[in-house]
């Protein structure tokens, strides 16, 4: 996920090799190359302006622990540093409910359906009961797709292909699935190119319908400095309880994690290679 990023802190540290103690000079020389390391794997400029800063603020005044070098001393400011910012501990899904509903949101294109797929099959595998919901009744290839994923992961779909209520589907589905003893829910929702009203209202509507136990961000890794402004329009309209980043196997550096995360505050659920 980081591997170009973490290239080009090793370059950055090994430039502290052969310092005898940490100055406020390596210092500076040292987070000003982290920033651009981070901006340069997509990180919000922000968001890589305020790690550093935080970095500093512990690096300066630190002693270096006898037999440890300053670069140690950094590495290990720096790492913590990630992991503080990624929200620490692997964050499970929450499942207060029965069923829990997991709703899924997020641009158009950014793999929603097919991620809708991937969590099913690992929750079906994990021995729960899913029912998958085809929520984007704009495309119709959309609810074609998500059919053709049940079918071949062995996992019903709910589709109502008469009506565009998606709410009054979403709360029709759950209460299918509460008959029948499911275990979770999975709606996929629909996307836009961007943001806009009609689109964050119908997600509205689906949320204080069904009131789920997550609302996930379903986020291309390759959004890169844009994942700070959908991140935002997402969590202020929906209250996000997390994110799922995906196409980690392609040109994306995986920055948009790190921003999602700063400007959220919500933990990263799951990571994808392609949709």
């Amino acid at each position: 996920m980081f591997e170009n990023l973490s290239d080009k802190l090793h370059d950055v540290f090994k430039k502290l090799r052969g310092e005898t103690r940490l100055s406020e000079q390596n210092i500076a020389d040292a987070m000003r190359e982290i920033r651009l390391a981070l901006i340069d794997a997509d990180v919000n400029i922000e968001t890589a302006t305020e790690f550093v800063n935080a970095a500093r603020e512990k690096c300066i005044g630190q002693e270096v622990i006898k037999s440890v070098t300053p670069a140690q001393q950094v590495v290990k400011i720096v790492n913590d540093q990630l992991i503080e910012l990624l929200g620490g501990d692997a964050s499970e899904l929450r499942s207060e409910n029965k069923p829990s509903v997991i709703m899924l949101v997020g641009l158009h294109g950014s793999g929603k359906t097919t991620t809708a797929g991937k969590l099913a099959l690992k929750l079906r595998r994990d021995g729960k009961k899913v029912l998958l919901v085809a929520g984007d009744v704009y495309r119709p290839a959309a609810i074609d797709q998500l059919a053709i994923i049940g079918e071949e992961i062995n996992v019903p779909v709910h589709v109502e292909r008469t009506s565009v209520n998606v709410a009054a589907i979403a709360l029709n589905a759950v209460k299918q699935a509460a008959k029948s003893g499911f275990d979770a829910v999975i709606i996929d929702t629909a996307g836009r190119l961007q943001i806009d009203d009609t689109m964050v209202q119908e997600l509205v509507r689906i949320r204080q319908a069904v009131h789920p136990d997550e609302v996930l961000l379903v986020a291309d890794a390759a959004l890169g400095q844009e994942a700070v402004s959908v991140a935002e329009h997402f969590h202020k309209a929906l209250d996000l309880t997390g994110f799922i980043l995906t196409k980690l196997d392609g040109d994306a550096r995986g920055g948009a994690a790190l921003s999602i995360r700063r400007v959220t505050g919500v933990p990263v659920k799951f990571v994808g290679m392609g949709e």
